[in-house]
């Protein structure tokens, strides 16, 4: 019979400094024993749907190497000789963490240590606890550490910025913090989230270290970054990119304005201003701001003083064909990233340190990402246009 995964001994034994991972590792003993775990299930499947007389016929034993180290693996036989194991192969000397890859799976779902534990243990057998899960998660804060290290395109057409909250655990109290997140569209049209940075909340300055940050890891240009209404955003920007054209989300600018309009006026003052950022040009669109000012102006100065002051930033995108226009007038795309992270937290209160919080982040983004979707089809068409409108910035990436 295979011997129990002693928690309390791995518990001892991480803190004495033992490593999770490698050779004479913590967690070994309990690959071994989810991975034995796991193949008689397989072998209990097998002779259940075989039609043939047929029974175990006891084990073999090999040694098997893992990233959490070396161990003795014992593999069920069934008496005629047909049973083939999918998780580790006959000749398999090598484990290929399948079990470990599904805990990490289902924790980038969003799924809490007592659900996995719960899910574990129906499907074999064994009780895992939560240090042994957090053990197992935290494999994962080496990979992240060096994904936000990771080396960076020259060139992104276009740039999402935005920043989500949440709580943390620090000096005994939990704290706001911001979690800065940029998503860039690469030369390939594809979606790429480029960073995840904390901080204790959102500013102007922060953003600043951040793009000093992209811009050390390889990024030489950006030619629209689309933002919401924070205020020095766009300078920030420009210091670092003086090139880049910013683009404020207008849905952002809409939503802002109608905080400050009465709700009997919302419907006739939102059908006044959707003439302004639905125009067909720009020009369209400062003739229907100043009708809007002439009527609304006296009653709502403060909405009509915003538009004014944002004109240039908030403008920016009339000048571009509509794919164009549709992808970068609102940071909804980045907000879609914010929402599967909302979803992978809505359980969570708070969390105890920033390791915690990222981790869960990182491997959501790794299961999103391979559901992305191109948000412009015709896109060897817009990277032409894009090529024009930004005349010879894009020669070197593209190679012109």
């Amino acid at each position: 019979m295979t011997e129990k995964f002693d928690y309390e001994q791995a518990l001892a034994d991480l803190k004495a400094g033992k490593p999770i991972t490698g050779k004479d590792s913590v967690l070994g003993p309990l690959i071994k024993q989810l991975t034995e775990a796991a193949l008689e299930a397989e072998i209990d499947s097998h002779l259940a749907q075989d039609v043939t007389p047929n029974r175990k016929n006891g084990k073999s034993r090999k040694t098997m190497k893992s990233t959490s180290g070396e161990f003795e693996l014992e593999t069920p036989r069934d008496r005629v000789g047909t049973f083939e194991p999918k998780l580790v192969k006959k000749h398999q000397t090598h484990v290929s963490d399948e079990i470990e890859s599904k805990i990490l799976s289902m924790y980038g779902r969003g799924m809490s240590y007592r659900d996995i534990a719960g899910h574990v243990e129906e499907l074999y057998g064994i009780n895992v606890s939560t240090a042994t899960l957090s053990a197992i998660t935290d494999k994962i804060i080496a990979e992240v550490k060096e994904w936000q290290q990771r080396p960076l395109d020259s060139h992104y057409p276009f740039v999402w910025m935005d920043a989500i909250h949440y709580k943390l655990r620090e000096d005994g109290r939990y704290v706001s913090k911001a979690v800065y997140t940029i998503l860039g569209l690469n030369l390939e049209g594809k979606k790429e989230v480029l960073g995840l940075y904390l901080s204790e909340s959102e500013g102007a300055n922060f953003w600043l270290s951040v793009l000093t940050d992209l811009h050390n890891r390889g990024v030489k240009d950006i030619l629209i970054a689309s933002v919401d209404g924070l205020s020095g955003f766009p300078e920030a920007i420009n210091a670092i990119y003086p090139d880049t054209e910013v683009q404020l989300c207008v849905v952002h600018q809409v939503r802002n304005s109608l905080r400050y309009v009465a709700s009997k006026h919302h419907k006739a003052f939102l059908a006044e201003l959707k003439r302004v950022y639905r125009a067909v040009s720009r020009d369209a669109a400062e003739q229907a701001l100043d009708e809007l000012e002439d009527r609304w102006g006296q009653k709502y100065p403060i909405v009509i003083k915003s538009w004014r002051s944002k004109w240039a930033n908030l403008s920016v995108y009339f000048k571009y064909p509509e794919e164009i226009r549709r992808v970068i007038y609102t940071t909804n795309s980045i907000e879609a990233v914010h929402r599967q992270f909302r979803k992978l937290t809505k359980t969570k209160g708070g969390f105890p340190n920033e390791n915690s919080l990222l981790k869960l982040l990182y491997l959501g983004i790794q299961n999103a990402s391979k559901k992305w979707t191109m948000p412009i089809r015709s896109w060897n068409l817009t990277l032409s246009q894009l090529a024009i409108f930004f005349e010879g910035r894009l020669d070197e990436a593209l190679e012109l």
